[in-house]
């Protein structure tokens, strides 16, 4: 088995953690290949020395019975996703952030993940993907696990023309519009007033940001759709965010959105449940009467 590490630079990193994590690694006999970053903070907490076949720059390589690990918090996943080779390398998180939502070992189990990991005993979920193509500039194809984005550039607010196929929705003015998965119902969309939806379902979550008009609330819509927008932006220019990658598009865009033919396959080795991790981590229902 080769195991992808990845983590970002701004990580916590917890030398206590790599030591487990590359002691592990050496134990089992696992091949690993990990990224710059990582390896330079691997070496500077351990002192180590990584040779220069195992890291990788930018997409990792694919060298068959692939897992990768990501090490850092939810936005450390979201970064690691878009390194993956191929969506048929499953991909399971280390957490030393803070939320932790996507991530699934809090950093105190890393032996036995690996263990799990070789013998086979962890499960997976697919998790339905967006994917954003049109008038982006940087991005011809822009692909999102959580959400895309479009959100206003300065201080003037932008109106957003959205469409269902062919059915139009409603033209949306204000700060922006969250377009979520059900994956990342918890995340951005949430803030933004949207609904908590199970992962597991088959949808889109339309969110307005700071919408002027008391009407506008969030919709569910099928994912088996396209849903286009074209941005009135008033002659000035604003954002378009895939997960946390951010590109500008300018006042007459129009961009179009459907669920990717790639899923990612997320590892779930605990045995909690959506909603047994809805109410640790999002404290949902606690009553402290």
């Amino acid at each position: 088995m080769n195991i992808i590490l990845f983590s970002r630079k701004q990580v916590n990193h917890h030398r206590e953690q790599l030591e487990k994590l590359f002691s592990t690694i050496e134990r089992l006999g696992l091949n690993y290949t990990i990224n710059e970053d990582f390896a330079m903070a691997v070496e500077s907490l351990l002192g180590i020395t990584i040779a220069p076949e195992q890291r990788y720059a930018e997409r990792a390589v694919a060298m068959g019975e692939d897992v990768m690990v990501s090490y850092g918090g939810d936005g450390t996943l979201l970064d690691a996703v878009q390194l993956l080779p191929n969506d048929n390398i499953p991909i399971v998180g280390i957490n030393c952030g803070r939320l932790g939502y996507l991530t699934a070992d809090n950093g105190n189990g890393i032996e036995g993940l690996l263990e799990r990991l070789v013998k086979g005993e962890i499960p997976f979920q697919k998790r339905n993907m967006i994917l954003a193509e049109g008038d982006i500039n940087g991005c011809d194809r822009c692909l999102a696990l959580n959400e895309i984005t479009i959100h206003r550039h300065g201080a003037t607010m932008i109106s957003i023309e959205t469409y269902v196929n062919d059915n139009r929705i409603a033209t949306y003015h204000g700060d922006g519009l969250v377009i979520s998965t059900p994956t990342g119902s918890t995340a951005y969309s949430l803030s933004a007033g949207g609904p908590v939806v199970d992962p597991m379902c088959q949808c889109f979550i339309l969110s307005p940001l700071a919408p002027h008009n008391l009407t506008m609330r969030p919709i569910v819509v099928p994912n088996n759709i396209t849903i286009t927008l074209r941005l009135m932006a008033r002659g000035g220019e604003a954002f378009l965010s895939a997960d946390n990658r951010t590109y500008p598009i300018t006042d007459g865009a129009t961009i179009r959105l459907r669920c990717a033919d790639e899923q990612l396959i997320l590892a779930t080795p605990h045995t909690n449940s959506f909603y047994d991790t809805l109410r640790e981590k999002m404290m949902w229902g606690v009553d402290n009467r």
